[in-house]
């Protein structure tokens, strides 16, 4: 194997696979990433895998001999990233695994692995491919992601649920705390024809939003999946994930139908006082109290952080129903508002025990319900 690529873009590149690289890896051969150059194409791929997620990219380069290697992704890494800016060459000594990095500066060797005992990604047979627009997946992860649970005794809750229906797609995720709904709606033909709901891990969908940052060329993703297996691919890029096991909890019979009270207020203005008062909320329990004043048209803002201190802030709002006092951990709060992407955000509740749901008012279509927290008076 001899090619010759550049540093940012091989750098680029490898930043993507190593992330899926595991740091205590079931097989010795897992801590590497698999290198491939193919001559005819005149382009690198590289595969990073942990046998439950696998990223693959490919870039252009100068081929000049085609060939296949595994390399160590944190050595590899370090290394590429610290070289100067320009041509790198790679070059492998044969039949030694050995590869001889050659830049401007200097020269380095990194003994590998045999591609063969690399584990293939997998694949789908005969499964039907679905389109999903670019903008209507990126929308939906970003309100849905942070809402899934990171204790993985409760596995399904640690994804996000995708449901697809021939008018668009909904994401939903929750943590058994608070619950983020998201439905996209293609402005052309619609993503599917065909229905499905999956639910995805979360840290696969995370590499998706980041892979789909640094390259979203093309307006689709195609997307395969049986019953336990995913496939996304677009651009130069592909991911494969297991799915998640498991029946996903019924979230729609969750969300309230009716409310007796009504707030709409500025975002940027909640958000900005709820990030200046969890100053004081973080030094105690996280517990922010709303207090809605009908009279005022005002949404007070309060922490009692006993041997602490206290804060008190006050946002003009528009408030319909009776005044009321409801507490909620800031970290849910500030989360949420962060993920609309509106100017104005309408919260809607009905007793300072029951669920409360906020909404960006005019935008994207989202339901995010937060449960309450019971504080003694």
């Amino acid at each position: 194997m001899k090619l010759i690529c550049t540093q940012s873009e091989l750098n680029t590149h490898l930043s993507l696979v190593s992330r899926v690289v595991p740091s205590r890896p079931s097989l010795p051969v897992l801590a590497n990433v698999l290198l491939h150059a193919n001559a005819e194409t005149q382009q690198v791929s590289l595969t990073g895998f942990d046998m439950s997620l696998g990223v693959q990219t490919s870039f252009g380069a100068q081929v000049e001999e085609a060939g296949r290697l595994t390399l160590p992704a944190k050595l590899l890494s370090d290394i590429v990233s610290r070289l100067p800016e320009g041509e790198i060459s790679l070059e492998e000594t044969e039949g030694e695994f050995l590869v001889t990095l050659t830049c401007a500066s200097g020269r380095y060797q990194v003994r590998g692995l045999s591609a063969d005992q690399f584990p293939e990604l997998p694949s789908i047979e005969n499964a039907e491919v679905i389109h999903l627009p670019v903008d209507a997946l990126s929308e939906g992860l970003r309100g849905s992601l942070f809402a899934t649970s990171s204790d993985e005794t409760k596995q399904v809750l640690t994804g996000v649920h995708l449901t697809a229906e021939a008018d668009g797609l909904e994401f939903a995720a929750t943590d058994g705390h608070r619950l983020a709904v998201v439905q996209t709606l293609p402005e052309e033909t619609p993503a599917t024809q065909q229905t499905f709901n999956v639910t995805v891990p979360a840290k696969a969908l995370r590499e998706i939003e980041r892979m789909l940052q640094m390259n979203s060329a093309g307006t689709t993703i195609a997307v395969r999946f049986d019953q336990g297996q995913l496939i996304c691919e677009w651009a130069n890029q592909r991911l494969t994930s297991r799915l998640l096991e498991g029946q996903y909890p019924n979230y729609r019979q969750l969300i309230p139908r009716q409310f007796s009270r009504q707030v709409s207020a500025d975002r940027r203005l909640l958000v900005s006082a709820l990030e200046r008062i969890a100053v004081l909320a973080d030094q105690k329990n996280s517990i922010v109290k709303l207090s809605l004043d009908n009279v005022r048209q005002s949404l007070v803002l309060s922490v009692e952080a006993q041997d602490v201190g206290s804060g008190r802030e006050s946002i003009p709002a528009q408030i319909s129903g009776d005044d009321l006092d409801i507490a909620f951990n800031v970290k849910y709060l500030l989360e949420g508002l962060k993920a609309f992407n509106t100017g104005d955000v309408q919260m809607q509740c009905n007793t300072a025990t029951s669920p409360a749901i906020l909404s960006p008012v005019g935008g994207q279509k989202m339901t995010y319900l937060v449960m309450p927290v019971q504080v003694r008076s």
